[in-house]
Formats: structure tokens, C-alpha cells, sequence
């Protein structure tokens, strides 16, 4: 059975450090604003230059290049969590220096097209993992970054976070 809405987590399900990510998120139905954000964020992107792209709001910030890179990434490494805890793996997974991840990822070297496109498959890779979960599996639970979390939590921080990084791109890099 597939789940038809991924509640709002409680708490309880995740560290506390992500309620800044969850509390950004509407209230609704979570599948349809992972669909509405990727449309969203296609949008600005597609707005863009590679030479806009390439802005940094201060010296030492990440590019919009980079923002992007990162917001791709961390949904990946999200999902890939929630993949191993939906399937009852409980194995603890480690954390990741998102910091570290950038300089390799050599995103400033990438088209805009391109960074946007990924991004672009990452999410809908999302959504049909979350949209193929049914209830026992979006409450399963597993550790990451020595936290525990719960499936459906995930689900609702990846959707955070893209919020914060978009927000982030209105107000500091003027998108």
C-alpha cells in the first residue's frame, strides 16, 4: 500500500536542530509541495545565467553554482537515508561536512542547465521513493549523524531545506 499523505513529524522524530527546516515547510500534502518546489526552483533556475550563477553574496559564501550542488547533493545523501530506513536497515549511518562536499564538487566549472537538470532527476527520484512508501515504512526510524530520525521526517527536511537554500537565494544573492 502506498502511503496517500506523509504526516508532519513530531519531534520526537528528528533532531532538533531540523525543526528549522521542518517549520518551513506548509502545511498539506507533502508529496504535491516536493512536485510544486521542483517546478518552483526550475523556474528561478531557469531565469538565471551561468554568469549570474556564478555570484557569491560575500567573499567566502558558495555560488549559486554551489548552493545548488549542495541543495542536490544533501538530497541525495537524505534520501539514500531514508531508502535504508524504509527497508528496516538499521544500521547506523555516519554524517556528512557538507562544507568538505563543495570544493570537489566543482560545481562553478558546471552550466546552470546542467547543475538544474540533476537537481531536476534528484527530485523526482525523491518523490517516487516516498510516493512507493506506505505508513509502517515512512515510521520506521534508523540513526544518521548519531540522531535518530524517522522516514517521514526526512521526507519533510528535504523539503525544508530546499526552502531555506531558495529563501536564502531570494534574500541574500537578489534572485
Amino acid at each position: 500500500m502506498t502511503a496517500a499523505v506523509i504526516p508532519r513529524p513530531a519531534a520526537a522524530e528528528y533532531a532538533s536542530y531540523y525543526a528549522r527546516y521542518i517549520d518551513k515547510v506548509p502545511e498539506g500534502d507533502l508529496l504535491r509541495t516536493l512536485e510544486n518546489q521542483a517546478r518552483e526552483t526550475q523556474a528561478l533556475l531557469a531565469g538565471l545565467s551561468d554568469a549570474k550563477a556564478l555570484h557569491r553574496y560575500a567573499p567566502g559564501k558558495w555560488s549559486i553554482k554551489e548552493v545548488i550542488g549542495h541543495v542536490t547533493d544533501t538530497e541525495r545523501v537524505f534520501s539514500y537515508r531514508a531508502l535504508r530506513f524504509a527497508r528496516a536497515d538499521a544500521t547506523a549511518l555516519p554524517g556528512f561536512d557538507e562544507n568538505a562536499w563543495v570544493p570537489p564538487g566543482k560545481f562553478d566549472a558546471r552550466s546552470l542547465k546542467d547543475l538544474a537538470a540533476e537537481l531536476d532527476a534528484v527530485r523526482r527520484a525523491t518523490i517516487a521513493l516516498f510516493r512507493g512508501l506506505d505508513a509502517a515504512a515512512l515510521a520506521r526510524r534508523g540513526t544518521a549523524n548519531d540522531n535518530a530520525v524517522s522516514v517521514g521526517a526526512i521526507a519533510w527536511i528535504i523539503a525544508g531545506h530546499e526552502r531555506h537554500h531558495v529563501a536564502l537565494l531570494h534574500e541574500r544573492y537578489k534572485v
